[in-house]
């Protein structure tokens, strides 16, 4: 809780909020610098599967974060720390390496990129949840640094341009890896299971569109529609933030730096969108059809999560993995039905409007099981008051 800190305390908590939060951009750059530098260095065929990776390699990425990183945070009974695993590194520094002597081949990129984004999103929300700000800040400048230089690097057609990408995701991971002072808490496996199958079921409705993107409309369809899921990923970064910070304690102070922050990431996707800075970025799969529209309907498919993290994080601090993996797989169903209407008419708008309503239901759906959830507790406390001792 924040509300009965001091003053300078509460500022100096929320200045660095706001810092590690901004790092979490690094994050969002790394698919969106793959894509771009795809769009130079490979056919648009082999941008289509890749694009098809990059949501693969998230998925994947968030299954790793269940097992090692959100599995230990709703462990109630324990005292719910989290460390960078030295074996997940390790496992990231050989597919980086192997990528940077391979060069540019489509399938070792979509092979080594689960891998290593598996290793960002373990890392970034391991600094998140224990509070390790100043590392994080140096790791996020790492990882947009290799960014910068490999998308610069792309821009020049040389064939070298996935090699910063890489060092800098690999520079970050050691700094990431470096000890604490702390050990993992022992997930409990209840817990651990019923977090990896919510998980599973909710993160396998993006690859699985996109691969029927892919499939039907067509490998330029799949580009923009990670890129645009990629764009307005940036939106993600201070939900996620948001989610790992209320996993912890419920924090009003860092929903109102999060809410701050997703309003200010719209309108800049806005600028940036009304200047042409994505027509530059992603080629001409980006600038072949209008964008403008998703763009705006993918942001607001973002920014309603605000709604559903809330009440998420409540359920699973008070431990109900099992509701909430149920009403994940309630929401599952409800988000690819209402998407897959928008692939039967053949157009983006119409699935991120399928998207955006999916979610707005999700985030009643959560909350009627927090309000649930809350008076059954509430009338069990109730009836045992009134029992008595026995």
């Amino acid at each position: 809780m924040t509300a009965g800190l001091p003053g300078p305390t509460r500022m100096r908590r929320a200045t660095m909020s706001a810092v590690t939060l901004l790092g979490g951009v690094s994050l969002a750059v790394i698919p969106a610098a793959t894509v771009s530098i795809s769009s130079r260095l490979f056919t648009t065929a082999e941008q289509g599967v890749i694009a098809v990776a990059v949501m693969v390699a998230t998925f994947v990425g968030q299954l790793a974060f269940a097992v090692i990183v959100e599995s230990r945070l709703s462990s109630a009974a324990t005292e719910r720390r989290v460390v960078f695993p030295v074996w997940l590194a390790a496992i990231a520094i050989v597919a980086g390496v192997a990528l940077v002597i391979a060069g540019p081949n489509a399938l070792v990129l979509c092979i080594c990129l689960p891998v290593l984004i598996a290793g960002l999103e373990v890392g970034r929300g391991v600094s998140v949840a224990e509070r390790l700000d100043t590392r994080e800040v140096w790791a996020s400048v790492l990882v947009g640094a290799g960014a910068l230089f490999g998308v610069l690097a792309a821009f020049g057609r040389a064939d070298w341009a996935l090699t910063p990408l890489v060092t800098g995701i690999l520079a970050a991971t050691v700094v990431r890896c470096l000890p604490v002072a702390h050990r993992a808490s022992r997930p409990q496996g209840r817990i651990l299971g019923w977090v990896v199958a919510d998980t599973a079921i909710t993160g396998a409705v993006y690859p699985l569109l996109n691969a029927m993107i892919l499939a039907f409309l067509g490998p330029a369809d799949a580009v923009v529609f990670t890129a645009l899921a990629t764009v307005s990923g940036l939106l993600a970064i201070p939900l996620n933030f948001l989610r790992l910070r209320l996993l912890k304690e419920h924090s009003t102070l860092d929903i109102l730096v999060s809410a701050g922050a997703v309003l200010a990431a719209f309108v800049a996707l806005l600028v940036l969108e009304a200047v042409g800075a994505f027509d530059f970025v992603f080629g001409s799969a980006w600038s072949s059809q209008s964008t403008l529209l998703p763009l705006v309907l993918a942001c607001a498919w973002r920014a309603a999560s605000l709604a559903t993290t809330i009440p998420f994080a409540a359920l699973r601090r008070m431990g109900e993995a099992g509701l909430v993996t149920g009403l994940r797989a309630v929401v599952s169903l409800v988000t690819f039905g209402f998407a897959a209407i928008g692939l039967a008419m053949q157009s983006l708008p119409a699935v991120f409007t399928g998207l955006l309503i999916a979610e707005l239901i999700s985030a009643i759906v959560y909350e009627w099981g927090r309000r649930a959830r809350l008076a059954q507790n509430l009338n069990g406390a109730r009836r045992r008051r009134e029992e008595g001792p026995s």
